[in-house]
């Protein structure tokens, strides 16, 4: 007990001598139990008593621009104020599972759960809607919505989510339905911000982070991509077709990919304004994080030419430049270096190893497409 009020008076001399002996209130007094060390317990166990804790709260609320108040009043007790900021919300959603990632869904969009056997979700598919209340819900699987490519993967038991956001309505199979929870949602930062159907992030309780996403948003990206494609090809078989008329071979060739660009950087931000520059140029981009993540999609589609970053984590670009040139099948792709490494000996070593082209950054925009231009040319 002696020790106990010995650690406040210390706490209030402390106090008094920093604000020039000034007699301190009872809310100045209260906010000492935010002072990391002091301790109010009248003995100390291996959990408790050791003064750490209240500070650990304080932190995190001014972490995210909070604040926390307390009012104490003698005999009755203490109530504590917690402040958020406006840019947190609290909602209700549906956690469920693409894959081995767990994502979030808002309740609100969800008008119905349903659970289907092999067989119902084997009709679904074939009808490719879902008939509910005289509505037809447009089926989609989560992991297509998210990029993934392939068949959906039927269970024995297959949850199914019927969702509205807004006017539009969509049918979404799911791997998993984890569960219904409150969650606290956060802002994202700007690269993931732009990314359509991404409205936020939260962290659950064992600290791993989840994105809450709207996958009617997601549906409807799908739908205008396809369009999109749909003209695409209807403008080239037209051209294919002008051109068999005139007696140009229009077979040789067919199967190049030679409008793909893969671009290999660790930086979402580099892998954006990259991409943005060559989409807007009319070129199919494809984007990797590092180089084990580029010889992954290389199984699947070969670019006419690969822009490589140095510095990446798992495989760095001269490794992924050694690999590319020592397989048959890829070693005549154009490798053209973009890196903030410009010394002459990583100069002589991209020039060692086979690469075409050596940029710094920031690289010039003319310069590049300059490059690629000649490279999928040639």
């Amino acid at each position: 007990m002696r020790e106990r009020q010995g650690r406040i008076d210390d706490a209030i001399r402390l106090w008094q001598k920093v604000y020039a002996m000034r007699t301190p209130s009872e809310a100045e007094l209260a906010q000492l139990i935010f002072a990391s060390g002091l301790s109010t317990a009248e003995s100390v166990t291996a959990l408790s008593g050791r003064g750490v804790g209240m500070d650990v709260v304080k932190n995190e609320i001014s972490a995210i621009g909070g604040r926390i108040d307390i009012v104490s009043t003698r005999g009755q007790g203490t109530a504590f104020t917690i402040y958020l900021p406006l840019t947190l919300a609290v909602t209700q959603a549906v956690l469920v599972r693409a894959g081995n990632a767990l994502f979030a869904v808002s309740s609100a969009m969800v008008e119905q759960v349903m659970r289907m056997k092999t067989d119902g979700m084997t009709s679904l598919y074939a009808a490719k809607s879902v008939e509910f209340q005289g509505r037809a819900y447009p089926l989609h699987y989560l992991q297509n919505l998210l990029g993934a490519s392939g068949a959906a993967e039927i269970q024995t038991y297959n949850s199914v989510l019927l969702l509205r956001s807004g006017v539009q309505r969509i049918a979404l199979h799911v791997d998993e339905l984890v569960s219904n929870q409150e969650i606290v949602v956060k802002n994202v930062g700007l690269q993931i911000a732009r990314v359509p159907g991404v409205g936020g992030a939260t962290v659950l309780a064992d600290g791993s982070i989840v994105l809450i996403i709207n996958p009617v948003a997601l549906a409807a990206r799908v739908r205008t991509s396809a369009a999109r494609l749909g003209a695409t090809m209807v403008v080239k078989l037209g051209a294919t077709a002008a051109l068999a008329a005139q007696g140009i071979d229009t077979t040789a060739g067919a199967t190049h990919a030679g409008q793909v660009v893969m671009v290999v950087d660790d930086s979402l931000t580099v892998r954006k304004i990259t991409s943005r520059l060559l989409e807007r140029e009319g070129y199919t981009v494809l984007t990797a994080k590092d180089g084990v993540d580029a010889l992954e999609q290389m199984r699947e589609t070969l670019p006419g030419v690969m822009l490589v970053d140095i510095e990446m984590p798992r495989m760095d670009g001269f490794d992924l430049t050694r690999t590319v040139r020592g397989d048959p099948r890829t070693q005549a792709i154009p490798i053209i270096i973009i890196s903030s490494r410009t010394a002459d000996k990583h100069r002589n070593q991209a020039v060692a190893l086979g690469v075409n082209a050596f940029l710094g950054k920031p690289y010039q925009e003319s310069e590049l497409l300059q490059h690629v231009a000649k490279y999928l040319a040639a």
